[in-house]
């Protein structure tokens, strides 16, 4: 071998080497930032929580509830109800409700729908709910498939911030609904 065939196999290998070692490192960075692999994931969602105040009024009513993610970023894009013409997603800032095209539910994270904050607006009602009754509301996702959930009527002044400190146990208000869960054909509650 010659002195120039040696140099430009070193150059080569070194480059090669040079190479892979970029590569290695540029797989690195793409990795998640947070080492949970969050990024790769898609969304979880579930609902708990869900409940409906004695509406004041004949032809709306207010909803609440919480939406548990345990995977990737979706959005809340809209929500029906058979009991409504129409439902209308609402956040409020500082004492005025406006109404919201899409909330955000973060990955590993909550998004609430409380009273003094988002909420949804059932308007138009076929007829006004009594407390007791339960009322099926279907949240569509932009990523996950729908979830719908039956919501109970709660008395008016209802605040589940003071019934978490109560000793009386509401099960209607235990189960959640997830875009995981296996419902069979008759469960009134499934609708993906």
């Amino acid at each position: 071998m010659n002195h120039r065939t040696t140099r430009r196999r070193r150059l080569l290998t070194g480059g090669a080497l040079a190479l892979t070692a970029g590569l290695v490192l540029a797989g690195c960075g793409d990795s998640d930032k947070s080492g949970d692999g969050a990024s790769a994931k898609k969304p979880d969602l579930s609902v708990g929580g869900a409940y409906i105040p004695v509406p004041a009024m004949d032809d709306m009513a207010g909803g609440f509830f919480t939406v548990t993610n345990k995977g990737a970023a979706d959005k809340l894009v809209s929500a029906s109800s058979p009991l409504a013409g129409s439902v209308t997603l609402h956040a409020t800032v500082g004492s005025t409700m406006k109404e919201r095209k899409s909330f955000t539910v973060p990955a590993d994270g909550t998004l609430d729908f409380s009273r003094g904050g988002n909420h949804i607006m059932l308007e138009k009602l076929k007829h006004k709910p009594k407390q007791g009754d339960k009322v099926e509301v279907t949240l569509r996702f932009e990523k996950s498939k729908p979830i719908t959930v039956s919501m109970p009527v709660k008395p008016a002044t209802y605040n589940p911030a003071d019934s978490a400190n109560s000793t009386e146990h509401d099960p209607s208000n235990a189960k959640t609904h997830s875009t995981t869960d296996k419902h069979s054909s008759t469960d009134k509650h499934s609708s993906h």
